[in-house]
């Protein structure tokens, strides 16, 4: 998967935004909540949010480490988009934006799943 195969599939996902933070990464939110971020600066990297088995599995894989400022939260950073296949990504980052969406309150995800509706 190319970084603009993964833009469109972000682009996507019910509610997403997307904005440039920091100068120089493309982030992706739903409900003002960061699920998935990709440099724009080379080398290209991306970083997730990661369920707790998640986390602890892959990052023993190589070329992916625990995000910088992040690793707290369970955020990894791909260091090599060639690391996963097309649909592994989206597993990575679906799954993602689906642990952003339950923290977010009940009432803006109703809210965003109204206007996703409309």
């Amino acid at each position: 998967m190319n970084l603009e195969d993964l833009r469109s599939f972000c682009q996507h996902l019910p509610a997403a935004t997307e904005d440039i933070k920091w100068g120089h990464d493309l982030c992706f939110s739903v409900g003002q909540k960061m699920f998935c971020v990709m440099s724009l600066d080379s080398p290209t990297t991306v970083s997730f949010k990661a369920s707790d088995e998640d986390f602890a599995l892959l990052t023993e894989t190589p070329a992916i480490i625990p995000a910088p400022y992040m690793a707290r939260h369970h955020w990894m950073l791909v260091q090599e988009l060639r690391r996963f296949t097309t649909p592994e990504w989206q597993e990575y980052v679906r799954k993602s934006y689906e642990l952003v969406w339950a923290k977010l309150s009940r009432r803006v995800q109703q809210e965003l799943s109204a206007r996703s509706s409309a």
